[in-house]
């Protein structure tokens, strides 16, 4: 059966975290099996790229880890996963997941998922996909950031409607609602 949304999520590999971000990670994929969704992410088994599949698995989702091979020659690849897409690099990844997903949620995360909303959003303003990424905005995490992309777009650096490829979900029931719609 195919699942009705095909869900990449973004997130922080770290465990050195506030536990409030793994407890709404868990949610997030408990929420994907709940609507039927398929997980897409990056594999890694640790922070909250292993709460979230741990919530998709427990819920019945089926899961994609998309793994660099550095994750693999270190160990470093989830047990949770049902599909592995093996990949050469972070690049690779991103366009893998890009490519396999419907839309896109960003957890809280650092450098490297800062990367993947970037690299998904620049793509989407140039027309090579259609795509949103939603913020999942969990304790006012992402609030910085929209507030410095809103300041880009009202001074003319970042073009076209902006809302068309970003959104933020400040619930998870705006996050189950905007994946529903995509």
């Amino acid at each position: 059966m195919m699942p009705s949304k095909r869900v990449a999520v973004f997130c922080a590999a770290s465990e050195e975290i506030d536990p409030l971000y793994s407890k709404a990670a868990v949610e997030v994929g408990m929420l994907l099996g709940r609507i039927g969704a398929e997980l897409v992410y990056g594999g890694a088994r640790f922070g909250l790229m292993e709460a979230t599949a741990k919530g998709a698995k427990e819920s019945g989702a089926h899961v994609v880890g998309v793994v660099p091979m550095i994750l693999e020659e270190r160990g470093r690849v989830s047990s949770l996963i049902d599909e592995k897409i093996n990949c050469n690099n972070l690049s690779d990844r991103k366009d893998i997941m890009l490519g396999r997903s419907d839309i896109l949620v960003a957890l809280p995360g650092g450098i490297g998922t800062l990367d993947e909303i970037f690299h998904v959003m620049a793509a989407a303003t140039i027309g090579y996909h259609g795509k949103r990424v939603v913020l999942y905005n969990v304790n006012g995490y992402w609030d910085s950031l929209v507030a410095m992309l809103r300041s880009s777009k009202e001074s003319g650096f970042v073009r076209g409607d902006m809302d068309r490829y970003m959104a933020v979900a400040e619930s998870i029931g705006e996050l189950e609602k905007m994946i529903l719609e995509a």
